[in-house]
């Protein structure tokens, strides 16, 4: 899963929403870093990509990439879902993708001590709309030659837009398939006495 996902599982309390994202930014042990509700939130966002790595539905989508692509296969799923999810959201959602995302980016601008990568990001995600602009799947485009170039193998994203446009009927068929499991696993995590 990518940030839009984390976001609409992590729940929408400022603390919930920092913590959906900071688990992209904050590397090991928590032990009281951050308040307990944004630590619960990285919490529940390391569970799921644990529990998503693992998922025999996520396998088959990603055993659908060739063999050369399969090292990033991972990456570029949880970015295509992240377009199946904006694509499709008013499946997925009550409250509408433009709101959703303006809440997000209220929060980010309101808090101040974001952890350094994220600092840098964030205006610019705010500015560009990255997370709605995921409906759009031409977006993607930019979206894998940002991640390319912070990858220590230069080029290995080229080209995957061709092996993904093929692809994409049976991956939103995969994703259709995954997201509602992935959505009652967080709503479980979330019913967990923290």
């Amino acid at each position: 899963m990518n940030y839009l996902a984390h976001l609409h599982l992590g729940g929408s309390a400022p603390q919930q929403l920092l913590g959906s994202l900071y688990g992209d930014f904050v590397k090991g042990p928590l032990d009281g870093r951050f308040a307990p509700q944004l630590e619960a939130a990285i919490r529940l966002h390391r569970h799921i990509d644990s529990y998503t790595d693992q998922h025999p539905v996520v396998r088959a989508a990603l055993a659908r990439f060739t063999p050369a692509r399969r090292r990033y296969a991972g990456i570029v799923l949880d970015v295509f879902f992240d377009h199946c999810l904006a694509a499709h959201w008013q499946d997925y959602a009550a409250m509408p993708l433009g709101r959703f995302t303006a809440e997000v980016y209220r929060v980010l601008r309101a808090t101040p001590d974001l952890p350094e990568r994220l600092a840098l990001i964030a205006p610019r995600m705010a500015a560009d709309d990255w997370l709605g602009a995921y409906r759009d799947f031409d977006t993607l485009q930019a979206v894998f030659a940002g991640i390319g170039r912070r990858l220590s193998r230069p080029g290995v994203l080229d080209g995957v837009m061709d092996e993904l446009a093929p692809l994409y009927g049976a991956l939103l068929e995969h994703f259709r398939a995954f997201y509602p499991q992935v959505q009652a696993f967080a709503a479980e995590q979330h019913a967990r006495p923290v």
